[in-house]
């Protein structure tokens, strides 16, 4: 739940857009129109007046589609390019062990980057 919340962005690809606005039983278009806000030319999902995503009710009302960024959250490229931003975010995110070395974290990257998970 804590991810949850606080403007940052979660950013939708086309293929979030189109499992969610089936899910929730809507067209693509009015489901950008109804629950999305636009970041340059990306989709990213609107927030409640609560501060919390649109679809966060206790629990995230799409679960079993939500989008890509929160299923990977934290561990997405923006966060892991860079040792700093891991230690900033580990200040936020009970999921990140601020303790990992920075070698880890950059060995993570570089072999996410050559494809090996």
């Amino acid at each position: 739940g804590d991810c949850c919340r606080g403007y940052g962005g979660t950013y939708l690809s086309e293929k979030d857009v189109k499992a969610i606005a089936n899910y929730i039983k809507t067209d693509v278009k009015s489901f950008l129109e109804k629950y999305c806000e636009w970041s340059g030319r990306k989709p990213i999902l609107t927030q409640g007046n609560n501060g919390y995503c649109i679809f966060w009710d206790d629990l995230c009302t799409i679960h079993p589609v939500k989008p890509y960024m929160c299923q990977a959250w934290p561990f997405i490229t923006s966060v892991l390019v860079d040792p700093d931003n891991w230690h900033i975010m580990s200040s936020m995110c009970p999921g990140i062990d601020a303790e990992v070395p920075d070698s880890v974290v950059r060995k993570w990257v570089t072999d996410k980057q050559a494809g090996n998970s």
